[in-house]
């Protein structure tokens, strides 16, 4: 198959960076990264791959960092690309992929973990599905599960509750964020994240769900006045994986290294950090709080209560997990069952 323009490109780009290092012992490993300018990707990712793990390894890895949005890459496209071996390593949210790999949906069920800590464990839970798909879809490695902040909500009208959404046009984040919000009887809408701001603006949408300090980074204070912060979105793990052919070629302590660096170093500190990103979401977009990442804004922050909870487990447990059950085989149900069943108190019959 004759390979199309961008991955051309892509692979020009990355075959310039390994030229320059080409005079060097190390070996040289492509990554293509989240997006660029959330805090997971400048926070976390490039400090990981473009310092901690060199220094790791003593000097024998070096990485070409760049992420799917710099190098043209659709989100969508960056395992079928990984798998093609146009980079060795690629990363992108679970979200973005679940028309090729249903399985890795389930991680992020809307209101499956409300809290950090919990969400933290359902991820672990998760490991054994989500290692089983990336090799079964991609023929991929998997190395690291972290999340973004928690997705909530932004309006630009007054609400006061779930209850609230009804009726109303709301950006969904996914594909199960979607289907929620149709149970909740609102009108769910897919369009990137970028299009928000201006279809805010001009009324095309009421409202749209997403990271909390995603929303504060990308200025989305200035269309919303309401924030609901309860993560119906679920918390927009973005997963990490290598290449297959690549990772064979490794030496074996080059696969530890890496394997235990990306899990043990890099998605643990995002997690450790989580609940205080969450915070810092919440304030800097409300002005309820220290806000450490700029001058804070002045949306109004909704409360919720048990009534919004209940609602939300309702439609998780008649609808929601049911519709992905359905998507999936019979050893996917079964390790959900095994491993997340018992943190959650949700079944698969």
């Amino acid at each position: 198959m004759k390979p199309s323009p961008l991955a051309t490109a892509c692979a020009l780009a990355f075959s310039a960076g390994l030229a320059f290092s080409a005079g060097a012992q190390a070996q040289s490993i492509s990554v293509v990264g989240s997006w660029s300018s959330v805090s997971l990707h400048k926070d976390y990712e490039l400090p990981f791959w473009t310092e901690t793990l060199p220094q790791a390894s003593d000097g024998r890895l070096e990485v070409q960092l760049s992420s799917f949005d710099q190098m043209g890459i659709n989100s969508a496209d960056v395992f079928r690309y990984l798998s093609d071996g146009l980079f060795d390593i690629g990363v992108t949210l679970s979200d973005y992929v679940v028309s090729d790999a249903p399985e890795l949906e389930g991680l992020d069920l809307p209101m499956l973990a409300v809290d950090p800590a919990q969400a933290e464990q359902v991820s672990d839970a998760f490991w054994p599905i989500v290692e089983r798909t990336m090799q079964n879809r991609y023929g991929a490695k998997l190395l690291a599960i972290a999340p973004n902040t928690p997705q909530v909500v932004f309006c630009n009208t007054p609400i006061s509750g779930l209850a609230d959404l009804r009726n109303r046009s709301v950006r969904a984040s996914g594909r199960s964020t979607a289907e929620f919000l149709d149970a909740l009887g609102a009108r769910s809408e897919v369009m990137d994240f970028s299009e928000v701001p201006g279809a805010m603006e001009r009324g095309v949408i009421d409202c749209a769900v997403t990271g909390s300090l995603s929303g504060y980074n990308a200025g989305w204070y200035d269309v919303a006045t309401h924030l609901l912060p309860l993560p119906i979105g679920g918390w927009d793990h973005a997963i990490t994986a290598a290449n297959g052919d690549f990772w064979s070629g490794l030496s074996a302590e080059d696969q530890t290294l890496i394997a235990s660096q990306a899990r043990d170093v890099f998605a643990h500190g995002v997690w450790s950090n989580i609940a205080d990103s969450a915070e810092q979401g919440i304030a800097c977009l409300t002005g309820d709080g220290e806000c450490r990442s700029g001058t804070p804004a002045s949306m109004t922050l909704v409360a919720t209560d048990e009534a919004d909870l209940d609602t939300a487990k309702e439609i998780l447990s008649t609808k929601l997990l049911p519709a992905w059950a359905s998507r999936v085989d019979a050893d996917t149900r079964a390790l959900y069952n095994q491993h997340v069943a018992p943190l959650t108190g949700l079944s698969i019959d």
